[in-house]
């Protein structure tokens, strides 16, 4: 489980196919004599076990499922990518309870200054806009941010300089592809709602409605 706090920009030095998976070798900054091999680290927010270790870079191989889900099928050496070790329970959650679970692929459509940040428009498919509410959380390469405003085919993140500059985010153009995982909370309320029988009182028709959860804060 993640934050969607970047702790490190890493960079990838080496890809190597494995049929339709990956190896990376992947530098960064953050000191793992601690980490372990066996221990997940979010790169541009898809979870990876890592698999040999360095004092500042690891080796991580990606199961062809998760090529398929990123933007790691284009993956090149000296590609900038967004690090964060696993959370520990004990600390504060500053961004949001990130799987690293990559639920699908956007692509930046726009790019607008807006006083001291910049507005990120994305497009996605309408799968994973479904799941989006304004407001609530997304996780974009893994970074934590708020939903300014969502349609049914893309939304818009406001960046500010401090994460711009911390992360692959601010170096990012039109046309680029990006990592998106949905808000995990969001994704159990749309199933329940679309998927689970409906639960009744007797009656034959469900108590549970949009309209319900929005009255008592759920949405």
């Amino acid at each position: 489980m993640f934050t969607g706090i970047i702790e490190s920009l890493g960079t990838i030095l080496q890809v190597r196919s494995q049929g339709e998976g990956k190896a990376l070798h992947i530098r960064c900054d953050l000191d793992l004599s601690h980490t372990k091999i066996g221990d997940s680290i979010a790169v541009n927010g898809a979870c990876l076990t890592a698999v040999r270790l360095g004092k500042h870079d690891f080796f991580v191989d990606m199961a062809p499922e998760t090529v398929f889900r990123t933007t790691f099928k284009t993956a090149t050496p000296g590609m900038r990518v967004n690090v964060e070790r696993a959370m520990q329970l004990s600390a504060r959650i500053d961004g949001h309870l990130v799987s690293g679970h990559i639920d699908g692929t956007g692509t930046i459509t726009a790019l607008e200054k807006n006083s001291n940040a910049v507005v990120l428009t994305i497009a996605v498919d309408r799968s994973l806009a479904g799941e989006m509410i304004e407001k609530g959380s997304v996780a974009v390469d893994g970074i934590s941010l708020t939903i300014n405003q969502c349609t049914d085919t893309d939304f818009c993140v406001s960046i500010i300089p401090h994460t711009a500059g911390l992360t692959t985010i601010g170096i990012k153009h039109i046309g680029d592809r990006v990592n998106i995982e949905t808000d995990m909370l969001g994704k159990y309320v749309r199933k329940f709602l679309t998927q689970t029988p409906a639960m009744h009182t007797g009656t034959g028709k469900s108590d549970i409605s949009m309209a319900l959860l929005a009255k008592n804060g759920f949405l």
